[in-house]
């Protein structure tokens, strides 16, 4: 009795063994004829008992399955891009333990495949302004091809521009584990029959310049992104309420890049948006030692004086970025309006004087004073003109500061620059 019990079981196996590959067998040839859905109805058959199969079985269910799924993939099905990463890394996985490769070398092109299709499809989706779901993909295409961390950082960006900010988070923190630069040589040529410049790598393009088909070949430094990723996680972090963490974030990235003057730069920026502008200040002129040469931050450390009512030291600074880039008209614009600003300041005691001899003598000295400031305004954008007499804001601006001296020979002479 015992026996048949045993000869019944087995006999059970061996029947659930051959209704599996009927159903792989059947997936199969519905594959083939381009029938995913049948495939994949095949296949749900037989995974009730597939971890029971041997690694042969096994192997071959699943690479069935990934390409199953890839095929719906490709057809528009974005939710079958998992299961059929899953079901080809579980090819690789089984093939290692039972040391039989039959599928793996093939598995490994057809996830490299998925990986060309998810990228193409995050392309769509960021177009379509879908960011999660790009970011997603995105992310898996680096799982599947982690050397290639480019996907991961553009993961991060698109869950930047959608707004999802904690995903964006954990994205920024792996990238800074994995220390990720993204800096580099972009190698270009450009195309003799276009003219268009184009990217390639570097064999490929000097092969093609030394064949005569491209010419003017341009080794294009990239800058790393280090800084770039600590801002965005310190600002998603200030976004989070966690301004905290956002100055430590800057703080150990600073420590590990302390010549990086992009990095002073963004935490400037985070201490401004967090409205302490002393230290905004006292980081932004640390920048300016370091980069003494960078008119922009001599401009910006001008208008944070200018904000705080420090006239003269902004002076310095617009000064300072125009003898850096002497026509920086934004700093022609604002050092003109130190002057007009503290000339105005003075107006408020001119119109509290009374009558009285005194008042009538400080008044006088008053008005002489703004009118020599307003004079110094004017000036600075009369030389500006001299090198752009067309731009429209130092013209105007000149016409305001020539009205409110009462003027009116120059201010009739710039209003009919202005065209009016």
């Amino acid at each position: 009795m015992k026996t048949k019990v045993i000869l019944m079981a087995a006999m059970s196996f061996a029947l659930v063994g051959f209704a599996q590959k009927s159903e792989i067998k059947t997936a199969e040839k519905a594959l083939k004829g381009g029938d995913a859905v049948a495939a994949k109805t095949a296949l749900d058959g037989a995974s009730g008992m597939i971890s029971g199969a041997d690694e042969k079985v096994q192997a071959q269910y699943y690479f069935l399955r990934g390409k199953t799924f890839a095929d719906l993939a490709k057809k528009g099905d974005n939710s079958a891009f998992d299961e059929a990463v899953s079901s080809f890394q579980k090819v690789i996985e089984v093939e290692n333990a039972s040391r039989k490769l039959k599928y793996t070398s093939e598995t490994r092109q057809h996830l490299q495949a998925i990986t060309a299709d998810l990228v193409n499809s995050a392309v769509e989706d960021n177009g379509n302004k879908k960011f999660k779901e790009a970011a997603e993909k995105l992310y898996m295409g680096y799982k599947i091809s982690p050397q290639d961390t480019t996907y991961l950082y553009y993961a991060a960006s698109s869950a930047v521009n959608g707004g999802h900010y904690e995903m964006a988070l954990e994205y920024y923190d792996e990238l800074q584990s994995i220390g990720y630069d993204g800096g580099g040589v972009v190698y270009k040529a450009t195309n003799v029959s276009t003219g268009e410049v184009e990217a390639m790598d570097k064999v490929q393009r000097d092969l093609m310049v030394k064949s005569g088909s491209y010419k003017d070949p341009i080794d294009e430094n990239t800058p790393s992104k280090k800084a770039e990723i600590v801002k965005n996680a310190a600002l998603i972090y200030t976004q989070l309420g966690q301004n905290d963490k956002a100055v430590e974030a800057f703080q150990k990235a600073r420590a590990d890049n302390p010549d990086d003057v992009n990095l002073v730069l963004s935490e400037a920026n985070l201490y401004y948006k967090m409205g302490d502008k002393d230290k905004f200040k006292t980081l932004m002129a640390e920048a300016a030692d370091m980069a003494p040469d960078n008119a922009d931050l001599h401009y910006n450390i001008g208008v944070i004086n200018m904000e705080q009512g420090n006239l003269e030291e902004a002076r310095v600074s617009y000064k300072k970025a125009l003898d850096i880039n002497p026509g920086y008209t934004n700093a022609q614009l604002n050092l003109s309006t130190t002057y007009v600003n503290e000339g105005n300041g003075l107006i408020d005691e001119m119109n509290s004087l009374g009558n009285s001899k005194a008042d009538i003598a400080r008044y006088e000295e008053l008005k002489e004073k703004k009118d020599g400031l307003f004079n110094q305004g004017a000036n600075v954008l009369e030389e500006a003109l001299k090198s752009n007499p067309d731009n429209q804001g130092i013209l105007t601006q000149l016409k305001n500061i020539y009205g409110a001296m009462g003027d009116n020979d120059n201010f009739m002479r710039v209003k009919k620059l202005l065209g009016e």
